[in-house]
């Protein structure tokens, strides 16, 4: 049985613990929270007949943690985590634009001779762009696409009238750090894209508001000596939280199996 310890309890969080349950691989033996959230996740936890324990701050001895909470947790749990010897995931990729945060990860799973895992969330193929990066990539494109309800609450207001576009738009076209900045809410996949690439200033995002789609579409074309990429994904969002891609839950889902499975892929 593999334990683990979760940061956050959102829709994310909660859908992960429940996908777990009864599971005879692995275990979150506790959920971390905003201390004055304590007390209403441990009942909600008790209600949905778990005994996963609800807690302020990442326990003593942990070995195992996986981020799904945001990015203050980064620098609020992560990385004192990492230099205390605990392997962690993190999901909030999008933090990693801000300059030098993953160089200070990097350096606390260093002093505490542990690893931190970046998850490749709601996006596929970042294991074939990695691999291609080790013989000359020249050239990744990364295009999100949403509906325009997808892009309330962001600087697309400012572009566009969300309400009327009756066309596809794009909103932003830009650098990978610099589409972090202007969207963050809506920057992990181009983060994760960039991070396994070309890095954020080299990878190139281009953000399109489609009143022609109801799905949240990524593309990625990438070119180099191995050849060239192309990979769309189609992803439904999570039942819970429209902005969320189900895949996301999943690839942590994947990363805890393969954590405690004898044969991973």
């Amino acid at each position: 049985m593999l334990d683990v310890v979760l940061i956050g309890y959102g829709a994310i969080g909660q859908a992960i613990c429940r996908r777990l349950r009864g599971s005879i691989m692995v275990k979150v033996t506790h959920v971390v929270v905003r201390q004055q959230r304590v007390a209403a996740v441990q009942a909600a936890l008790l209600a949905a007949g778990s005994n996963t324990q609800a807690v302020a701050a990442v326990p003593e001895g942990a070995k195992l943690l996986l981020e799904c909470a945001g990015h203050e947790a980064l620098t609020a749990h992560v990385l004192g985590a990492l230099k205390a010897g605990c392997e962690c995931a993190v999901m909030s990729v999008g933090a990693l634009s801000e300059s030098g945060l993953p160089e200070r990860l990097a350096e606390a799973a260093q002093v505490g001779g542990t690893q931190v895992h970046v998850l490749a969330g709601a996006i596929g193929g970042i294991d074939a762009l990695a691999s291609s990066r080790q013989a000359g990539l020249t050239e990744v494109t990364y295009t999100g696409r949403k509906p325009p309800q997808g892009w309330k609450g962001s600087a697309a207001e400012g572009v566009v009238n969300l309400a009327t576009l009756t066309q596809a738009t794009v909103i932003f076209e830009g650098t990978a750090r610099e589409a972090a900045l202007t969207y963050p809410k809506n920057a992990n996949v181009a983060a994760t894209v960039s991070l396994a690439g070309l890095g954020l200033d080299a990878t190139r995002v281009r953000l399109i508001a489609d009143p022609g789609v109801t799905e949240n579409i990524h593309e990625i074309q990438a070119r180099g000596e191995f050849g060239d990429m192309q990979v769309t994904m189609r992803g439904k969002p999570l039942a819970e939280n429209p902005k969320t891609s189900a895949l996301t839950v999943l690839s942590a889902l994947r990363f805890l199996h393969n954590r405690a499975s004898g044969l991973t892929i």
